[in-house]
């Protein structure tokens, strides 16, 4: 497990390319037959990956949880955004098909992951937060996440929504989770920018087309940053950081956030002119 502290927006301003990668971009997420964890002292969120390919994973615990097993404390959130899988959870099997998530909370002991077949197999994106009631396990398909189309070609940012773990949705303490997909032609993401210092939040980008990237911003307002970063990538964005990003090609991105609320409507929004 790979442990990231958090960094102030004065120590950020000052970071080269490299550091700014090393401390908030995440690589490597989807390695075959094993689960990675990176362990972010924001909101004390867990981004992991597991791929499936040849055996079945096991989510492992890690002495630095303190913990009598992963989700003593904790709950998660998956979504598979490869090919069929199933998530094994307390010896109840949930077949996961692309774009579907499963939500296990405080309590379960056991968590297994599959692929139906590895010519094509699962990719599993993982967000754990701590928890302090139990939740049930649930499953959602795209089609409950009630879907909502917003954006336009003329401003090339039409997409398409779909909330998952929510006040709304799936029940969770502090996780909320979802996912957007934009059509074609269209590049930008998160329109009209924004913040909500009361979370942070997590990207996982996605059918992102070999040789395409996606240029990710970051940062305070007024002193962005950006990530270049390429398919199946994920990037920690601190409370104080706007995150949005425009691609090279359209694209798809799971976020997911943690903290003082669940309120998928609470943004502190920018004016585009605004920013810097």
């Amino acid at each position: 497990m790979e442990i990231r502290f958090q960094n102030s927006p004065k120590e950020t301003r000052g970071m080269t390319t490299q550091e700014l990668r090393e401390n908030f971009l995440c690589q490597n997420l989807m390695r075959p037959d094993e689960v990675t964890y990176i362990y972010s002292h924001y909101d004390r969120v867990i981004i992991g990956g597991v791929k499936p390919v040849k055996r079945t994973v096991s989510l492992k615990n890690y002495p630095e949880l303190k913990s009598s097993y992963f989700l003593e404390r904790r709950e998660i959130g998956i979504i598979n955004v490869g090919g069929a899988g199933k998530v094994v959870v307390d010896g109840n099997a949930y077949a996961l098909a692309k774009l579907e998530c499963l939500y296990a909370g405080k309590g379960v002991q056991d968590v297994q992951f599959r692929s139906e077949n590895e010519s094509e197999p699962a990719i599993f994106f993982l967000l754990s937060a701590p928890a302090h009631h139990t939740y049930p396990t649930t499953k959602y398909t795209k089609e409950q996440a009630t879907p909502v189309d917003l954006g336009a070609t003329t401003t090339s940012n039409e997409r398409t929504i779909y909330k998952y773990i929510h006040a709304d949705g799936i029940q969770s303490c502090q996780l909320v989770m979802g996912l957007t997909v934009l059509k074609e032609g269209s590049v930008w993401n998160s329109v009209p920018p924004h913040t909500h210092t009361r979370r942070m939040e997590v990207y996982f980008y996605f059918d992102v087309p070999e040789g395409q990237r996606i240029f990710h911003m970051m940062g305070e307002p007024t002193e962005t940053r950006h990530l270049v970063m390429a398919n199946h990538e994920a990037v920690i964005a601190a409370p104080w950081s706007v995150h949005f990003g425009c691609g090279t090609s359209n694209y798809a991105f799971i976020w997911g956030m943690a903290g003082e609320n669940k309120q998928f409507t609470d943004m502190d929004q920018l004016a585009i002119p605004d920013l810097r």
